[in-house]
């Protein structure tokens, strides 16, 4: 995994991505305790409003942002959000009102809609061997996890000797030097995808991609079940660790850290695994062990069963299975669509399973607010069981990176289409577009 490194420019953006995680894992630690100052028990609804707005502002922005960023202004664009969000994080340490912080969040996480999916688009042109990128995936889930891992570490020993108010500091500092690497890096030279026109013509046109790709709703679907799960984590442990077991700013910190820790297991042994098994049944089975979680979670607060010994094993295995279900996505994605049409697939991703987000987050602050914790558990599994049947039914169990099909029906000029070698049986082989033929593929 740490091969893929010796690329220069990869290395640069890799190590820009693991300082502003790092920042961000001190603004989550210290967000979360700023709502209990500000709310008290109801802490958990100011964290789901708060999130929701973040999630609104990703799937309204996230799927026209790299269709508006033409690929010579990408570093400049990418290096003036980094320094948006920096200033912004700066602002919350000052923040005595609910309101101011939503306004924070959402000018926050504006800039963050349009950096992240176009960060994202690079590393598959930087990486061109799907052998390279998949670790290239991997090591940069675990770059996720560590930040859920050393992040909270990090907070709990700052926490000793500064307030929570001093974390929003870390925070800006991530994001000026994740500012600076990007600055000294070199970016491809990109391909100008066909058929341009107008940005949101172009944004659709990754979001139809996306829909009309059975394995891609199949992803859309795992990643409404890895948000049921990680929606519970992120908006109510601070309402465990401080409410239920009377736990201070550190074990807030200690709990997401054990999180972080499942999920960078998993992430280290990803690539090998992906290697052998295919990406389907990885994907599929981290969603199963989601749902067991969640009902195992069920299980506990009926049975006033929730205590350490319970709580930091099944947080655990949270991260694992969130970890399983995510990290494998971008492989998809690319197998999906043209190289120069990967920022619009991967906005389209980054926006539809944030809306996936933006259903989960109020249903584990809200409900979990106003009708307990055990009532927003259950309606979590809900979604998440529903999301794992239409998983497992739309994707196609046999498939291979390009489907055969026909052109019957389709115009002859359409600048979307890609034709592929023929698989042995006469056929073009496309990779996506598939539903709009309306057939059936081959065994």
């Amino acid at each position: 995994m740490i091969a893929v490194l010796r690329h220069k420019a990869f290395r640069h953006l890799f190590l820009a991505q693991v300082v502003a995680l790092l920042g961000t894992g001190l603004a989550t630690v210290a967000l979360a305790l700023l709502a209990w100052d500000l709310a008290g028990d109801e802490a958990g609804e100011v964290l789901g409003t708060a999130l929701a707005i973040k999630m609104a502002v990703y799937v309204t922005l996230a799927p026209v942002s790299g269709a508006l960023v033409p690929p010579r202004l990408r570093k400049p664009v990418l290096v003036a959000l980094d320094l948006v969000r920096a200033a912004v994080a700066l602002m919350l340490p000052f923040v005595d009102a609910l309101w101011q912080v939503y306004l924070l969040i959402a000018l926050l996480q504006s800039a963050s809609a349009g950096f992240t999916p176009l960060f994202q688009s690079l590393i598959p042109e930087l990486l061109p061997d799907e052998r390279d990128y998949t670790r290239a995936l991997s090591l940069s889930r675990l770059a996720y996890d560590l930040e859920s891992l050393l992040s909270p570490m990090f907070a709990a020993a700052l926490l000793t000797v500064i307030s929570f108010h001093g974390l929003f500091a870390g925070t800006s500092a991530g994001f000026v030097l994740s500012a600076l690497l990007v600055l000294g890096t070199a970016f491809p030279v990109a391909a100008v995808a066909q058929g341009s026109g107008h940005p949101y013509e172009r944004a659709l046109r990754g979001m139809r991609t996306y829909l009309r790709t059975p394995r891609l709703r199949g992803l859309l679907a795992i990643n409404l079940v890895a948000a049921a799960g990680g929606a519970m984590v992120f908006v109510n442990t601070v309402v465990v660790v401080r409410g239920t077991l009377g736990g201070g700013d550190r074990e807030v910190a200690w709990a997401l850290a054990a999180f972080g820790l499942g999920s960078m297991a998993v992430a280290l042994l990803l690539p090998r695994l992906l290697d052998r098994v295919p990406d389907r049944r990885v994907m599929l089975a981290s969603a199963a062990a989601m749902v067991a979680a969640l009902l195992v979670a069920i299980a506990l607060w009926l049975g006033h069963a929730v205590q350490w010994v319970t709580l930091l094993p099944l947080w655990a295995v949270f991260g694992m299975a969130y970890a399983g279900q995510v990290t494998p996505g971008g492989r998809l994605l690319r197998r999906s669509t043209r190289t120069e049409d990967l920022p619009f697939l991967f906005a389209a991703q980054f926006s539809l399973s944030h809306a996936c987000w933006l259903l989960c987050y109020p249903l584990a602050g809200w409900v979990g607010a106003r009708f307990g914790l055990d009532v927003a558990l259950v309606a979590l599994s809900v979604v998440a069981i529903a999301g794992f049947a239409y998983a497992w039914r739309t994707w196609p169990r046999q498939e291979t990176s390009a489907l055969p099909h026909r052109h019957d029906g389709l115009p002859p000029n359409d600048p979307h289409w890609r034709e592929h070698p023929a698989n042995g049986d006469g056929e073009h082989a496309h990779a996506y577009f598939i539903d709009a033929l309306h057939q059936r593929w081959p065994k």
